[in-house]
């Protein structure tokens, strides 16, 4: 195969640059997260059941949803939240590797099942299925700055008009609110309600009954009859809307002609739907939203999109109404994968000098440079085909996998500068010879390092997805290394090399004839204290045993 390439160095150029531009590609698109997204996935069942109380939101509806999960493909477990304002939170969590749509779809199936059984109300509530995580991304209030808009009236503005917005941008799996929107408040007088010979259920039938939306049809619909002139649609007054539309509402009409209504026996205000919860921000109240990542989502692009898409927003906020971020886990993130790469720049530019340092000759230190950004961006390729993500694990790797990408290119350019200066071959000939030389031995090392990390890629539960990133990283770094070892490397080596006479090496200026002057001392007195050590193995073996129980005391 390198022979092949040798012959065809385009084709060799042609190969590494689409490596590149994949790997360029494929960056965009990559999720960029601070640490590997190592919890299972949790599809978030939410729903209501206004009045009832936990032990009773438990049986009628926690309980019925919470059997038909079982058997589920995957399942984990489920725990279940209630509250006493009648909402309750179902959070089925399955095994890592199980796709988050799956699960999704499984438990809509599954809910769709058990619905008829559930109770009306929670049916007309509705319910919501989403998938979510365990942690926020990012949290967003709404204040007044004037103290006009109290939290209910900043609730109300950011249900109808922000949290629908955010909830539609890409990378985000679940916008929660964290605030109350307005509702009509009845408060019933039960000594009143009593005295009339009336029950709550009386009251509830009425409004559902009264506070309906009606279609009244039209007048001329089709088919028309003769002499016809006009057609109108007809509006009816459906849903009440004020405090004293619902204190009309009739309760009962006696037969004497006379009515309860609803403000006979209740007192009705419009108020907020619920008071459970309540935030400030900096002192002021302020309505809550909770922005939360779905599983493939890029928390950098997401946090971004949801910034800039509260700043559109705010232009059409009303006078006194602003928006704060108070809690962002973005600079985090941001911080550390900028220190990553920065890491990653200095450990190229190290190993850029010391391959200069050694090898003594740019064009000998050019080519396995070369190698390294290709081998990169390779890697960069394959973690959007294994769908990991851009994190501090993963760049991790590959800083750590710089130091072996150069090893086969370092090994390919010396083996074609040996016989170069033994024999005096041309370029293309000397790397003929040298790639059938050690064309195994590159494939050989490549296949052993493989098989060192590749079992961490099989270890099970949220450690085995940290190792597997960490590892298939690095493996497909020396895979990559080791292709470009057999393909560029070889081509680069036939043609940007210079001849060298037989029994000759290049011009070394004083600078590197002083280096190798100390490489060789101390080569050689490294080599004397070693080769003094073997010869003395029984001191040496009573040394170590005394610097060993020395430490052993010391940590104890």
């Amino acid at each position: 195969m390198p022979q092949y390439f040798i012959e065809r160095p385009v084709f060799a150029w042609v190969l590494a640059l689409a490596i590149a531009l994949a790997g360029v590609i494929a960056i965009p698109f990559l999720p960029i997260s601070q640490y590997p997204n190592v919890a299972p996935p949790t599809i978030a069942v939410t729903t209501s059941y206004p009045g009832a109380s936990p032990q009773n939101l438990y049986d009628s509806v926690t309980k019925l949803i919470e059997q038909e999960m079982n058997g589920a493909i995957g399942l984990l477990y489920y725990d279940s939240v209630s509250d006493a304002q009648g909402g309750v939170t179902i959070n089925v969590t399955f095994q890592s590797g199980i796709d988050p749509q799956t699960a999704t779809v499984d438990v809509q199936n599954r809910l769709s099942r058990v619905e008829a059984r559930l109770p009306a109300s929670v049916r007309q509530q509705g319910i919501r299925v989403e998938e979510t995580s365990s942690s926020f991304l990012l949290f967003v209030g709404l204040t007044s700055s004037d103290g006009r808009l109290n939290a209910i009236d900043l609730g109300e503005f950011a249900t109808r008009n922000v949290i629908d917005e955010l909830r539609r941008l890409p990378g985000v799996g679940k916008a929660q609110l964290f605030a109350s929107e307005r509702a009509m408040r009845v408060w019933i007088d039960t000594k009143k309600l009593v005295g009339f010979n009336l029950t709550a259920k009386d009251v509830t039938d009425a409004i559902a009954a009264q506070n309906a939306q009606v279609s009244s049809g039209s007048i001329g619909a089709q088919p028309s009859v003769s002499g016809q002139e006009i057609t109108a649609t007809v509006s009816a007054t459906g849903q009440l809307a004020t405090e004293d539309e619902f204190a009309e509402i009739v309760l009962r009409a006696n037969p004497d002609g006379s009515v309860v209504r609803l403000a006979d026996v209740a007192r009705v205000e419009f108020g907020g739907q619920s008071y459970a919860m309540s935030s400030t921000v900096n002192g002021k109240e302020a309505a809550m939203m909770g922005i939360q990542l779905n599983a493939s989502g890029n928390a950098l692009e997401t946090a971004a999109a949801v910034k800039a898409r509260m700043a559109e927003l705010a232009q059409t906020f009303p006078t006194g109404v602003n928006y704060e971020i108070p809690y962002d886990t973005t600079p985090f993130v941001s911080i550390s994968i900028e220190k990553v790469i920065q890491t990653l720049a200095e450990a190229v530019a190290l190993v850029f000098v010391i391959m200069f340092l050694f090898l003594q000759n740019f064009r000998y230190t050019l080519i396995p440079t070369l190698v390294v950004p290709v081998a990169l961006l390779g890697t960069c390729a394959a973690l959007q085909v294994f769908g990991f993500s851009i994190n501090v694990l993963t760049m991790f790797a590959m800083v750590l996998a710089i130091g072996i990408l150069v090893d086969d290119a370092i090994v390919v350019v010396e083996n074609v500068e040996r016989i170069m200066h033994e024999e005096g071959l041309p370029p293309k000939e000397a790397t003929i010879k040298a790639m059938k030389q050690i064309t195994g031995a590159v494939i050989g090392i490549t296949v052993v390092l493989i098989a060192v990390f590749v079992p961490m890629a099989f270890f099970p539960g949220a450690i085995g997805i940290i190792y597997k990133q960490f590892s298939l990283t690095i493996v497909m770094s020396m895979v990559f290394s080791a292709l470009m070892a057999l393909t560029l490397t070889p081509a680069l080596c036939a043609t940007i090399l210079k001849p060298i006479p037989a029994g000759h090496a290049h011009h070394k200026s004083w600078f590197f004839r002083g280096f190798d002057r100390i490489i060789g001392k101390t080569t050689s007195g490294y080599s004397w204290v070693i080769g003094g050590a073997v010869k003395r193995n029984g001191r040496m073996m009573v040394m170590r045993a005394a610097v060993q129980k020395s430490a052993t005391v010391a940590a104890a």
